[in-house]
């Protein structure tokens, strides 16, 4: 078997998102939001992804948005590429489909609570070892909660799921590892199967299942984050190398072009290295022994 990354938005939408999918949503959001508790009996998915449908590349931030029996709307993104400014945009798009309910001359009585659920494939929260952190409206000084807390924003870090599949203790751990490596699976493994809604998801995400409509949109999604990383990443060196070449010049004068042509081919890992050991150093033979060793 081949399983598709539920990291990218067709696999994600049509895992989670399907007209056929919202037993599976119901098992996630309450693993996730509500740490397995069954708190959600029943939602309606909103604009859910069907068979015939074709999906862009991203024209939009949300992958998933439902309306669950309690009257709480749940906005789902997961997100693969850590974009400037991304945190204000989970922020925007919160207040915005909280905003957006009420029509002019419509009573604040009407707004109902949304939960905004962003899964992302970096570490945002450094400060907090928590793979789950959850935020809301707090008091500063005293922490109680503002009255009527009807925005709540959770996220889920995959960097920091580090379990491995003997030891999913909990349907959270058994969703969080479905996120992050059902594409290194060759089989449905027995502690995934025995949930019902991940296996159910794991056959979903079969490739084996997928049209050739799908399998096109897939590759095309897949390329572009591909591409989009690479050009985050290029980048993110062409500033570290400026950066670089501006504290050397300041350290040790005038840079000979043959060592400035060295650093230039650094990788990313190397150049933040670099970047911390300068200050380190006492003259450029330091650096030219540094950089023969990174040749080896």
């Amino acid at each position: 078997m081949r399983f598709i990354s539920p990291k990218t938005d067709f696999a994600f939408k049509k895992i989670f998102g399907s007209t056929e999918s919202k037993d599976i949503l119901i098992s996630f959001l309450n693993a996730i939001i509500y740490e397995g508790r069954d708190v959600i009996q029943d939602l309606e998915i909103i604009d859910p992804y069907t068979g015939g449908s074709t999906l862009e590349l991203k024209d939009s931030y949300l992958d998933v948005k439902a309306v669950l029996d309690n009257n709480s709307t749940v906005i789902i993104e997961m997100q693969v590429l850590n974009v400037a400014a991304f945190e204000k945009r989970v922020v925007y798009n919160l207040a915005k489909i909280y905003g957006n309910q009420l029509s002019r001359g419509e009573s604040y009585f009407q707004l109902t609570p949304v939960i905004a659920l962003t899964i992302t494939d970096f570490t945002m929260f450094k400060q907090s070892s928590k793979i789950i952190n959850r935020f809301v409206f707090k008091e500063k000084q005293k922490l109680f909660d503002y009255p009527d807390q009807e925005l709540e924003m959770v996220f889920v870090e995959l960097p920091k799921f580090s379990k491995n599949l003997e030891e999913l203790d909990t349907i959270t751990d058994k969703w969080i590892y479905f996120i992050k490596e059902v594409p290194s699976l060759e089989i449905i493994p027995s502690n995934l199967e025995e949930v019902a809604e991940i296996n159910k998801a794991l056959n979903i995400a079969n490739q084996a299942n997928l049209s050739k409509k799908e399998l096109e949109n897939l590759e095309k999604q897949e390329m572009f984050v591909l591409d989009q990383q690479g050009s985050l990443i290029k980048a993110k060196q062409e500033r570290e190398i400026k950066w670089i070449s501006r504290l050397l010049q300041k350290s040790f004068g005038e840079i000979p072009e043959a060592i400035l042509n060295q650093i230039e081919k650094l990788s990313l890992e190397n150049l933040e290295m670099l970047g911390e050991l300068i200050l380190d150093w006492e003259n450029l033979d330091d650096l030219s022994v540094w950089l023969k060793q990174r040749r080896k």
